[in-house]
């Protein structure tokens, strides 16, 4: 939607108040308009328009503010809304493939790490099978309420599709990264489960990718929110492989487990190319 204020200042001058009203219905025609509401748009603009061309000095009206006002919140929400899942309210794909790619963007010129942790249900089928649909969604809500409790600043939780979350740390170091995965982990492991459901019983296992500083490591080559993804993915799969309930990450060119976890002797690699 193009302004009009640049073209009324070399035909008329004109004032504060002036400006002021002709600036809400632009901006009342430019939410509109991205709402697809082009007829109603095209109204504020001549009004807009009137206004530049008047003799008298218009008085901008209560009511338009407060419709500038309740436009711009309906928009916000509506954009929120575009980016969270229905069903868990957590971020939905769009918004962590968005904010991925500014995260790596920022990373190079960035003191910290960035740590993806990409998480799936064990055995959610047979929760699904055993105890319904229905309770099955009541438990990836709660779920992501676990996932998402003690995050730091700046962390967030994104249902990756079905039962897989994604948690999106910026700006840890390598340790941190793998308590706050272990925490999330263990979190989910104690919940009183049974109280939804008797026998019922939910674990996550995860697999934790780190992208350490530019300055730590400046000869790592750069990665894509894709790249890292997959490697994060293939240390999930590592962590299944080698008992499920547990966090995999790579330190020192090894993969390790977290926590309780880490006692167990047999850890099943996968090789993804371009990992160090």
């Amino acid at each position: 939607m193009t302004a009009l204020r640049p073209e009324i200042a070399e035909d008329q001058p004109t004032d504060a108040g002036q400006q002021g009203a002709v600036g809400l219905h632009e901006s009342i025609a430019t939410l509109l308009a991205s709402r697809g509401q082009w007829r109603q748009a095209y109204q504020h603009l001549r009004s807009a328009l009137d206004l530049v061309y008047a003799d008298e000095e218009p008085q901008v009206p209560e009511q338009l503010r407060r419709e500038v006002d309740r436009l711009r919140r309906e928009h916000a929400e509506a954009r929120e809304q575009s980016l969270r899942d229905s069903l868990t309210d957590s971020y939905n794909r769009r918004y962590l493939d968005q904010r991925l790619m500014d995260l790596l963007a920022e990373h190079g010129a960035c003191r910290h790490g960035l740590a993806i942790a990409l998480l799936d249900l064990d055995w959610f089928k047979q929760v699904n099978d055993t105890f319904g649909h229905l309770l099955g969604d009541r438990v990836l809500q709660r779920v992501v309420e676990l996932l998402q409790q003690d995050l730091p600043e700046d962390a967030f939780c994104a249902r990756y599709g079905g039962e897989e979350f994604v948690l999106v740390l910026p700006r840890v170091d390598a340790a941190a990264a793998v308590e706050i995965a272990e925490a999330a982990r263990e979190r989910v492991e104690r919940h009183p489960w049974q109280e939804i459901a008797e026998g019922l019983r939910v674990t996550v296992s995860a697999g934790l990718a780190y992208e350490p500083a530019a300055e730590v490591a400046p000869e790592r080559p750069a990665v894509s929110a894709e790249q890292q993804l997959l490697r994060a993915d293939s240390l999930l799969y590592t962590a299944k492989q080698s008992g499920r309930n547990a966090v995999a990450y790579r330190a020192d060119g090894r993969v390790r487990l977290a926590g309780a976890a880490a006692g167990r002797r047999a850890i099943t690699e996968t090789r993804v190319l371009g990992y160090y």
